[in-house]
């Protein structure tokens, strides 16, 4: 329930800125149109005031009968001895190993498999081995032993990102990036040792790697990343990967085969975009201009539109571009070319990288994976015993409202962690300057939505302009604009000297018109001075009889934040050493200094995920 006394939100000033080998099975018969949900891929990922006293209108806690059961929530157990806060930080339902580093998914005989980069010796880079984890609903998860180890020359300092197809025969190979001793990237295959083993346990190595190696003009350690393969309208098979020529210029070269040993690397890329540099993690897929259900490369759905995505090798951002893909001449073109790939979108505009899609056949959608990597030092790391996780899966779909932007949400099995009684608050008055606690216990594991009313009138009377406001630039929560900033603060202790402000800013053009801004402030999420503290955020499209609404999944020292029904997504990472157990709170804001903002909120608790080894 609110609380009716308020508290003040940091001041302008006081924001602190901050194996064995074999021959590959025979059988090369299949160059058929790849029948609908046997297209597959894995990415294994390689690689971030005034306060005005107020009575909000108090509802109690409500329940919601869920159609699944759900998970109890558990408070994490301390660590006798130990530092509460590195303790802390283990997320309770993100994908992570039980130790050492994490860096990918398919969908094979009702199961999900996950095949992530793992460094069995320490929670630092190095050694990088494949692990193996397979779930049934992509939350629960059961670790399987290792898929393959660097034990081959052309793979010896590491088994880096793959990628897996599944053809019409029920054959299935993995495309992978070797590195060879020389940290040359060179390009290998494998296999399942028994394909009718839906765990798909053992992985055996071409005998032939590698099969391609760096063709001439291409750096020993630009190459890298193969896709999975797709057939075109002459009956030949597609693979993309990510390059650069020219040092600048940020490419996807595309191969044909026809018998996935041998490639012809086409004379033209896919795509380049100049000043963007290495493109790693090449991915393209359809999405339905008219559907909300993901589609594969095997659906030539009239109308569909493609999405060319890279991860930026010198920025760490993931971009994509909306567009139309040539199947005739292997070439992709952008729809609004000032939006091209690597200077207009992002997936996450906070801490996500190496990302890939998949298709996933059982329920006709498209799921979204990333890695989520640390900001604070490897000796922390290698304190607490590992390092980064994955974000909870995200279906991909086309906005067809817009038509120029992606929709990102969590996997409807998300839903299934949600305590069965939630809380509720209805139209909380939220005046300028004001900040308002909210009571709902411990705070650590959430779900939370928001949303919040702004008086049209008053949005549409305001004159003053606000033309140079950028997230990334500006103050963070604890500025002061006529129409924000306004949202939600979690990971925050009673005092806010730790605190993690997630919120929305109205910036007005000289026009009159409005554009939108989506911020999540890291600059106050922790006491520590050697961990990442950004503000990052974009603009996010707010279409006329919208209310601003948000969706927030805290997960210990993990926020994934969705503005506008998934428009724009921002994960935080942080580290708050006061800020946790019993000691994390949640409050609503408002620092506009000319509006008053109506929230209404549902905040569930989260259970934790279950990670265990498989019961053999």
């Amino acid at each position: 329930m609110a609380s009716t006394t308020t508290t003040p939100l940091i001041t302008h000033n006081d924001v602190e800125q901050p194996s064995k080998s074999t021959e590959y099975p025979p059988s090369r018969s299949t160059t058929g149109k790849i029948l609908g949900g046997l297209f597959v891929s894995i990415l294994v990922i390689l690689s971030s005031l005034a306060a005005i006293t107020q009575r909000p209108v108090n509802h109690s806690a409500s329940t919601e009968i869920e159609t699944e059961p759900s998970i109890a929530v558990e408070r994490p157990k301390k660590v006798v001895g130990g530092d509460d806060s590195i303790e802390w930080q283990r997320s309770a339902y993100h994908f992570q190993p039980d130790k050492n580093f994490i860096s990918g998914p398919l969908y094979y005989k009702g199961w999900y498999h996950l095949f992530y980069q793992y460094n069995p010796d320490s929670a630092i880079w190095g050694n990088i081995t494949w692990g193996h984890a397979v779930s049934k609903d992509l939350i629960n998860w059961f670790h399987l032993p290792l898929a393959m180890v660097p034990d081959h020359w052309y793979d010896i300092q590491g088994v880096m990102t793959g990628s897996a197809t599944i053809l019409p025969n029920g054959e299935i190979f993995m495309l992978y990036s070797g590195n060879a001793y020389d940290l040359s990237q060179l390009q290998c295959l494998a296999y399942p040792a028994n394909a009718s083993d839906p765990l798909l346990i053992e992985w055996v190595k071409y005998k032939g790697n590698p099969i391609l190696f760096p063709p001439p003009g291409v750096g020993l350690k630009d190459f890298r990343d193969p896709s999975s393969l797709w057939i075109g309208p002459d009956g030949k098979y597609r693979m993309v990967m990510g390059s650069k020529h020219n040092n600048t210029i940020g490419c996807a070269l595309v191969y044909h085969t026809t018998n996935f040993t041998h490639f012809e690397l086409l004379d033209e890329v896919l795509h380049s975009v100049a000043g963007t540099g290495m493109w790693e993690c090449v991915d393209l897929y359809p999405v339905s201009t008219t559907e909300t259900n993901g589609l594969d490369m095997s659906n030539h759905e009239s109308g569909a539109k493609y999405v060319l995505k890279q991860s930026g090798d010198e920025d760490r951002h993931d971009w994509y571009a909306i567009g139309t893909y040539d199947p005739v001449h292997d070439k992709w073109y952008p729809d609004d070319p000032e939006m091209d790939l690597g200077i207009g979108l992002r997936y996450d505009y906070g801490k996500f990288y190496a990302s890939k899609t998949f298709y996933d056949p059982s329920k006709k959608r498209r799921v979204l994976w990333g890695y989520v990597g640390e900001t604070d030092p490897q000796t922390s790391d290698l304190e607490k015993g590992w390092a980064n996780v994955l974000n909870v899966p995200r279906t991909v779909v086309l906005d067809t409202k817009t038509q120029s932007n992606l929709i990102q949400w969590p996997v409807e099995e998300t839903e299934t962690l949600r305590s069965e009684e939630h809380d509720e608050f209805k139209d909380i008055e939220l005046r300028p300057g004001s900040l308002v606690p909210l009571d709902i216990g411990l705070a650590t594991q959430l779900d939370i939505s928001a949303s919040f009313e702004v008086d049209e009138a008053l949005l549409s009377a305001t004159l003053e302009a606000d033309v140079l406001f950028n997230c990334t630039t500006s103050d963070g929560s604890a500025m002061r604009g006529v129409l924000g900033p306004f949202g939600l603060v979690v990971l925050a202790d009673l005092e806010l000297s730790e605190q993690t402000p997630v919120y929305f800013y109205i910036a007005k053009n000289l026009d009159g018109s409005s554009r939108t801004y989506f911020c999540a402030d890291e600059s106050r999420s922790s006491k520590l001075s050697d961990v990442g503290k950004m503000v990052y955020g974009s603009n996010v499209p707010v279409l006329h009889g919208e209310n601003y609404n948000m969706r927030l999944l805290v997960d210990h020292s993990i926020v994934e934040s969705f503005a506008q029904g998934g428009r724009t997504v921002i994960t935080s990472r942080v580290y708050p050493t006061k800020a946790i157990y019993d000691a994390a709170k949640v409050f609503l804001f408002n620092n506009a200094t000319s509006i008053t903002v109506k929230a209404s909120l549902k905040i569930w608790k989260m259970g934790g995920a279950k990670l265990n080894p498989f019961p053999f």
